[in-house]
């Protein structure tokens, strides 16, 4: 079976360079574009990474960082945790335009996730569309606000594997 293709978005976002990295790399708050999770990492290479519910009782992704230059490039893996597959590259890059940054994502390091594969495209062009209105605005769309209104409601009928104490027992 050859690997499925790579997912390699770009986005300019008229907003300066620093507040796109840092908003990219927000550590211990939540990041409004990333579904409304928090990030907890110390960013170092090899250090291990997780995208928390606000309150911390849920998990949604975890990885390790492998790469990160600041201002310019990061790169983690990237594993859900409601479907555990074999962990995948996510490359954020920066760069300077006049006005602005632009913002390129590639997905890559897919194996046989196909499902996962065709779904999470979408999912990076909604996170990288409401990057560029909150760095912008400062606000988010109502569709968003709302989505994240009604996941805040159903997280108890998440699976089991997305509990804190379960995805440190599995030794993410």
């Amino acid at each position: 079976m050859q690997p499925l293709q790579d997912h390699k978005l770009s986005i300019d976002i008229m907003a300066p360079r620093q507040r796109v990295w840092e908003e990219i790399t927000k550590t211990g708050r939540i990041q409004r574009a990333m579904m409304n999770t928090v990030l907890e990492s110390s960013l170092a290479p090899g250090s291990k990474m997780r995208y928390y519910s606000p309150n911390r009782k849920r998990v949604f992704v975890v990885g390790e960082v492998v790469e990160c230059i600041p201002l310019s490039k990061f790169v983690h893996t990237y594993m859900f945790t409601f479907r555990p597959e074999q962990p995948t590259l996510v490359t954020w890059e920066l760069e300077e335009i006049p006005g602005g940054c632009r913002v390129t994502l590639t997905h890559s390091g897919w194996t046989n996730q196909e499902a996962t594969h065709k779904g999470v495209v979408g999912g990076w062009r909604d996170i990288l569309a409401v990057f560029k209105a909150d760095l912008e605005t400062g606000q988010i769309p109502l569709k968003t606000r709302i989505i994240y209104g009604l996941q805040g409601s159903m997280m108890f009928m998440l699976p089991k594997s997305t509990k804190t104490e379960e995805v440190a027992k599995a030794g993410w």
